[in-house]
């Protein structure tokens, strides 16, 4: 597995480099080597794999023939997926009037 390193950025060559991983799957195989798995449990959750992805592929199908609706899409929470601490863009708006050399008193001098 490669990934360059552009411009000396190495978080994101980093962020790169662990979606990569993910998507190959090697933390799950990671976390599923640290201990001794018997081969009947081996067995096991690979037969479980294979129904789960069966079912999903079937379920897939289905849906792109019509024979079952699509699922509905998960509705958007307003504030998920922004940073804590950060100010949304509504927010910014509104505390942009109140730092104006206006609102701000005025010295003596």
């Amino acid at each position: 597995m490669q990934v360059l390193v552009r411009d000396n950025n190495v978080d994101q060559a980093l962020r790169v480099l662990k979606k990569k991983m993910q998507r190959e799957g090697i933390f799950r195989e990671m976390k599923q080597r640290k201990a001794y798995e018997k081969p009947s449990v081996r067995r096991a959750r690979e037969k479980a794999e294979a129904v789960r992805r069966a079912r999903k592929q079937a379920r897939k199908t289905a849906i792109r023939e019509g024979l079952i609706a699509a699922p509905k899409p998960k509705p958007r929470v307003a504030g998920a997926g922004r940073r804590p601490g950060l100010p949304t863009a509504s927010q910014a708006q509104t505390n942009q009037g109140q730092f104006s050399a206006a609102n701000t008193p005025a010295t003596a001098a």
